[in-house]
């Protein structure tokens, strides 16, 4: 039945890799075949298009995950997806009927679009639009229009750090919904099976980008430590829809960020602890200096947590979570997909901006 307050909502997701407005069914479908190409600046490298395709096969996940969006009072109409120059698209559009258009931004996608942001979001706006951004690590400080581009026209803001700038906590409308949130996982709740009989091993997955002298010298110390039982992947090739192949381990290495130095990442944290989780591996995570971000994961017995290049209890936390038994590890499997994914989250702050 449909919710009985009769809101119904479509959402436009905004894509550096997308075009002119498109049902984001037909877009998904296209994926497999389509031309990368001109979305790179060395078309001929097979490297940076494998990198091309990383992105956009995450980004495509992102969409997935928004698509996937339930809440009980309201009905989500089929998602679509739009790139910068179908922007002019959505002002141009008859006005909906009985729906309700949100345009959604993640990441520092907003800043892709410069100096042209804030005039583009006040057309969209203009139409009966309500915008919603998720910015993750320090978009407030680092991004130069969003005091002035974005933070007016906002419906809905999820941010990762805390306090935000001044000139951006400012400059937000009073009816914003503002929620000081971490990484959650892109996946849609469910998607993966847990693996009943996980092998008794660590992993970790990472990236050559990431791989900073803090970062070796912790993967360095569980190969010698744990010998056949840690698998370390380095080379980030792995696609969205290769995840879940992850579920046949018990237990997931989660360091810190590639930028653990900077003050916005010593505050929050990747999203792999999130993902993982939703898998039913148990995540062991390293702190930052302050640790205020993962505190209630960590008292809730939903991660295992180890101080900052601590090796002696980063093997303690890995041997506990060797030890973690179905029960545990499917009581993190249930959190983290009932309360730590995107559509989760996003349908909540939604059904609460009225």
């Amino acid at each position: 039945m449909p919710p009985s307050n009769g809101r119904r909502v479509r959402v436009y997701y905004y894509s550096s890799w997308g075009g002119k407005v498109e049902e984001a069914e037909d877009y998904l479908a296209a994926q497999p075949t389509r031309d990368l190409s001109p979305g790179v600046a060395r078309p001929g490298d097979p490297e940076l298009l494998r990198l091309a395709r990383l992105d956009r096969d995450g980004d495509a996940q992102n969409l997935r995950a928004f698509a996937a969006m339930q809440h009980s009072n309201i009905t989500f109409l089929p998602i679509r997806i739009v790139g910068s120059w179908g922007l002019f698209d959505l002002y141009n559009m008859p006005p909906p009927i009985n729906e309700e258009p949100w345009l959604v931004f993640i990441a520092s996608r907003p800043g892709n679009l410069a100096n042209e942001i804030g005039r583009l979001l006040a057309m969209v706006r203009s139409k009966g639009f309500r915008i919603f951004y998720w910015a993750y690590d320090e978009a407030s400080r680092t991004m130069p229009c969003f005091a002035s581009g974005v933070a007016p026209y906002l419906s809905v803001l999820i941010h990762d750090e805390t306090p935000l700038a001044p000139q951006v906590a400012q400059a937000l409308d009073p009816s914003c919904i503002v929620i000081h949130r971490s990484w959650v996982a892109n996946v849609i709740p469910f998607e993966y099976p847990i693996a009943e009989e996980a092998d008794r091993k660590i992993v970790f997955l990472g990236s050559k980008v990431g791989m900073n002298g803090h970062r070796a010298k912790q993967i360095g110390f569980l190969q010698s430590r744990f010998k056949d039982a840690f698998v370390s992947m380095t080379d980030h090739s792995v696609g969205m829809d290769e995840r879940g192949r992850f579920s046949r381990y018990r237990v997931h290495f989660c360091p810190e960020g590639q930028h653990f130095a900077t003050f916005g990442m010593r505050l929050t944290h990747t999203d792999r602890p999130f993902w993982t989780g939703c898998l039913g591996e148990v995540p062991v995570v390293e702190d930052s200096k302050w640790g205020g971000r993962l505190e209630e994961l960590y008292q809730e017995g939903l991660i295992c947590r180890y101080p900052h290049g601590d090796l002696h209890h980063l093997a303690q936390a890995c041997e506990a979570a060797l030890e973690c038994q179905f029960s545990q590890r499917l009581r993190i499997y249930e959190h983290f997909n009932t309360s730590e994914v995107i559509g989760v989250v996003a349908a909540q702050a939604i059904a609460d901006s009225k």
